[in-house]
């Protein structure tokens, strides 16, 4: 009984420590404009971490190590708020298998609990913060240009994904927000490298989510597009129909040619 109030008391000083430490050391890495968390919304928040994450990530964030030595859950010191809430608005976490890829799936956590951990893991970590991305002042031909020049070769020209080394995949781009979208640039989830404000400016940024929103619904110039599958599959499929419609016709030409009788010899 003592052993288990000591281990309790354990997990609550860091917690408390953190709860009251943190919000000035946040104030200056938040955006302008942003609602600093309290004492109380990071004690939610380091609850709900405890209890959702720490068995993966570590009661410290700094990642757990599996016992063949594998990596059960990566450190969490570079996540920053921006990583949080992508992950989690994404339903990407909290995940059953660490070793699978994580896959967009509805959230896990209401939105306010959301908030709570996003607040917590920013205040454990010295990543970025969420940006700010507004999609509707973006410049679309420029969003263009970032989206081909820096997304276009993982996610496919559509925003429909493609496949990556060791089995990953990019995910498709249809229902991400513009926040999420600010967020992965910002934080480089998974294979994705990061882009910082020198490589992809706040201002290209708003252009890059416009340009994402417009994948949704493009411009049609003509053709059939085939569900926006790109011009791999595009290609299989002019194959896969093309073909047998050859021989088809072929077969066809067969049974319409006369038969000629065969010469006798003498």
């Amino acid at each position: 009984m003592r052993a288990r109030s000591v281990r309790r008391l354990l997990v609550a000083v860091p917690v408390l420590v953190t709860a009251v430490a943190t919000p000035l050391v946040l104030a200056a890495s938040r955006p302008a404009g942003a609602q600093d968390p309290d004492g109380e919304q990071l004690a939610r928040g380091a609850d709900l971490y405890e209890t959702g994450c720490s068995s993966c990530h570590g009661h410290d964030g700094r990642g757990v190590d599996a016992p063949d030595g594998s990596v059960r859950g990566p450190t969490l010191e570079t996540t920053g708020e921006a990583g949080a809430y992508y992950y989690l608005t994404t339903g990407r976490m909290p995940m059953a298998n660490s070793e699978e890829q994580p896959v967009r799936k509805p959230p896990a956590y209401r939105e306010d609990q959301i908030a709570d951990l996003v607040a917590y893991v920013g205040s454990i970590s010295d990543g970025p913060a969420i940006p700010e991305v507004d999609a509707d002042a973006g410049d679309l031909a420029q969003g263009g240009e970032v989206f081909r020049g820096n997304c276009q070769a993982c996610h496919s020209a559509s925003g429909s994904g493609g496949a990556l080394s060791y089995g990953r995949a990019a995910p498709r781009l249809s229902d991400a927000t513009p926040t999420q979208v600010g967020a992965a640039v910002r934080v480089g989830p998974g294979q994705m490298p990061v882009f910082g404000p020198e490589t992809i400016t706040a201002r290209q940024l708003d252009s890059l989510a416009s340009y994402v929103e417009y994948l949704r619904s493009p411009d049609d110039p003509g053709g059939v597009p085939i569900g926006r599958t790109g011009p791999i599959p595009e290609g299989f499929v002019a194959w896969l129909v093309g073909m047998p419609a050859l021989v088809a016709l072929v077969a066809w030409i067969g049974t319409r040619s006369p038969i000629l009788p065969g010469r006798r010899h003498g």
